[in-house]
């Protein structure tokens, strides 16, 4: 009885959580790469405050890349006998965080911002070394690259296993606000699927007949990409039944380039109820680009599901480049007479440059 009695009460939680309005996000992408921020947790605290100042709501931190974590893990320690970037020592960036971002009343998401990629050139090179059953492969049999991004096998279960484990470990242990996968979870290159096991699942239910020879064949995309999508349902329903609270959100590339080039099907993801918040790329750098972009978008969401979308900003890149403020300023115009309330600022060193700006877009915060 007391067994039942728990399964409804969770299972009344997650459809609660479903009901709420999500809240408006205004954030920024925190980042181990062309940024100080987590080296220290003096820095943690100057850009916690920044933010603060700028008027966002909420911080994005990098908490898996390069095949390691940025908080300390049972699970990388358990795979890889290494619990967290080696470059942090004894400290927990993901804490500190946590503690400094909660002190000044702002929000953390956890971005697992490498999701399925194992690295980008040789940094994370160890987990297919340590287990090379794990890599995803192209129809050629070679292990799976795209942008200098090597990958596991997304559709294979162990590997969905440990990623998931990430997701629930933070969950679970860390007093966050939200989880987020980027454009590269739940997602698979296009060029995938080709392994052993996708291949034998594809046969199974084909007759015996294996995978086409073109990638971009509409019913082998479409089949990869809903083996995506029912991992991602499974991911939201447990995350939920873990913390009903915790606001689950995605980074995809804009559809359908995500489709054509990930097996990233968001919109589905929206439709069916297992996202609660999405913050689509719509990276681009003029004005005509940037609202032609947020048009479709829009179309592709419909009304009932706009509240639920926050558009990514491009503001600056590790090479130097730096939105021109006037531009950013009409980007945002345009979001709010589309009806979007807030946005996703990639990455936060663009807010050094001018924080006066944020402060007068987002005022009373």
């Amino acid at each position: 009885m007391l067994r039942l009695l728990l399964s409804c009460f969770l299972l009344l939680s997650i459809l609660a959580s479903r009901g709420q309005t999500p809240p408006v996000i205004k954030t920024a992408w925190v980042t181990n790469v062309g940024s100080e921020v987590l080296k220290s947790r003096a820095n943690i605290r100057q850009a916690v405050q920044l933010a603060k100042a700028s008027g966002l709501n909420t911080l994005c931190v990098v908490t898996w890349n390069k095949g390691y974590t940025q908080y300390r893990s049972q699970v990388m320690q358990q795979y890889f006998g290494v619990a967290i970037d080696p470059v942090y020592g004894q400290r927990d960036p993901l804490q500190e965080m946590i503690e400094e971002a909660h002190a000044a009343g702002l929000k953390v998401i956890a971005w697992f911002e490498f999701g399925f990629a194992s690295s980008y050139g040789s940094a994370g090179a160890h987990v297919l070394q340590r287990y090379p059953h794990w890599a995803a492969r192209d129809r050629e049999g070679r292990i799976l690259t795209e942008n200098g991004f090597s990958w596991m096998n997304s559709f294979h279960p162990e590997v969905q296993q440990f990623v998931s484990s990430l997701l629930y470990e933070v969950a679970q242990r860390y007093d966050i606000d939200g989880i987020q996968g980027d454009d590269r979870l739940p997602a698979a290159p296009i060029r995938g699927g080709y392994d052993i096991y996708a291949t034998s699942a594809y046969r199974a239910e084909h007759a015996g007949n294996y995978p086409p020879h073109d990638y971009n064949d509409t019913a082998w995309t479409n089949w990869r990409a809903q083996r995506l999508n029912e991992y991602g349902k499974a991911l939201y329903k447990q995350l939920k039944q873990m913390k009903p609270t915790l606001i689950v959100a995605h980074a995809p590339s804009i559809y359908p380039w995500s489709k054509e080039h990930y097996l990233q099907d968001w919109p589905t993801w929206l439709r069916e109820g297992y996202t609660d918040v999405v913050m689509p790329q719509v990276y681009r750098y003029n004005l005509q680009a940037y609202q032609r972009t947020l048009d479709e978008l829009v179309k592709q969401v419909g009304p009932q599901h706009l509240h639920k979308v926050f558009p990514g900003v491009l503001t600056s890149l590790a090479d130097g480049y730096r939105i021109d403020i006037r531009f950013l300023q009409q980007c945002i115009e345009y979001n709010r007479q589309k009806g979007i309330k807030g946005e996703a600022f990639f990455y936060f060193e663009g807010m050094r440059s001018n924080p006066e700006f944020y402060q007068r877009i987002y005022p009373g915060l």
